[in-house]
């Protein structure tokens, strides 16, 4: 595998950012690892941080390299910074819901072999990147095929917030929404799961895990139980509520479990 990091002008932004890239490599001298390439264009995994973090965590933290080299995946860790992953309403305005399914695919595709095939591609993420990936993934139902949710839920419409939020957690929801009534937008998470269903479109797969001693256990509770009441569960949905906290030791397993679920 390669590990590239990149840095590059993003125009939803309006600003220089960054990622890190991990591109399968085939080989057969490489100790200790398993390896897998295929020719053409790569499988990519969209892979998001949490609120405390940066593009740099998931390696720092896991083995997300040698777990993705098993099955030839890419995959592109962008920084998120605190934006929830969306398009803020104030800190000068950045669109990072834009920018993350629109303008960075673009950008990574003209720089690397990734492949555009909504079937190739998959986002998933821990904590606020988890709230992220169902936000996005669910907004965009033509760009992801899979989408994994780790230590988190739909959690970006205020009646949805975790119980007693902190006043550091009001503030940054108010620079990402302001006053925005977010009824029908892309941050409505069932709405948008809702027209997927009633629009006839295909739906993306969901994983979704949470530790039992979590923090944020009753807003996955709220998010598991809205997709288990869908008859014939039509998202493939799976649930996993395992020992665990808001810790590594659980991300680093249940993104091994993600990608199990890819089944590539």
């Amino acid at each position: 595998m390669a590990l590239i990091h990149v840095g590059f002008f993003a125009s939803s932004l309006g600003m220089c950012a960054s990622c890190d890239v991990i591109l399968p490599e085939a080989s057969q001298k490489l100790i200790g690892m398993e390896t897998e390439a295929k020719s053409g264009k790569h499988k990519v995994l969209w892979l998001l941080h949490g609120m405390s973090d940066n593009h740099t965590i998931w390696q720092r933290r896991t083995s997300i390299e040698r777990y993705a080299s098993r099955v030839g995946l890419a995959v592109v860790m962008p920084n998120g910074h605190l934006s929830g992953y969306g398009n803020m309403a104030y800190g000068g305005g950045s669109k990072y819901f834009t920018y993350i399914t629109e303008e960075l695919p673009r950008i990574m595709r003209s720089f690397f072999p990734l492949s555009e095939k909504r079937e190739d591609n998959f986002i998933c993420g821990l904590s606020m990147g988890g709230a992220g990936a169902m936000k996005l993934g669910l907004a965009c139902p033509e760009t992801y095929s899979v989408i994994g949710c780790l230590s988190a839920g739909a959690m970006n419409r205020n009646e949805l917030m975790p119980k007693a939020p902190s006043e550091s957690l009001k503030k940054r929801m108010h620079l990402l929404h302001g006053d925005r009534d977010l009824t029908g937008t892309e941050e409505d998470v069932y709405f948008n799961a809702d027209q997927i269903l009633k629009k006839g479109l295909t739906p993306p797969r969901i994983y979704h895990a949470c530790g039992d001693k979590d923090f944020l256990l009753d807003v996955a509770h709220t998010t598991r139980d809205y997709f288990t009441s869908l008859p014939g569960n039509p998202f493939d949905y799976k649930y996993d509520e395992d020992p665990g906290a808001h810790t590594w030791e659980f991300w680093d397993d249940h993104i091994q479990k993600f990608l199990e679920y890819l089944n590539l």
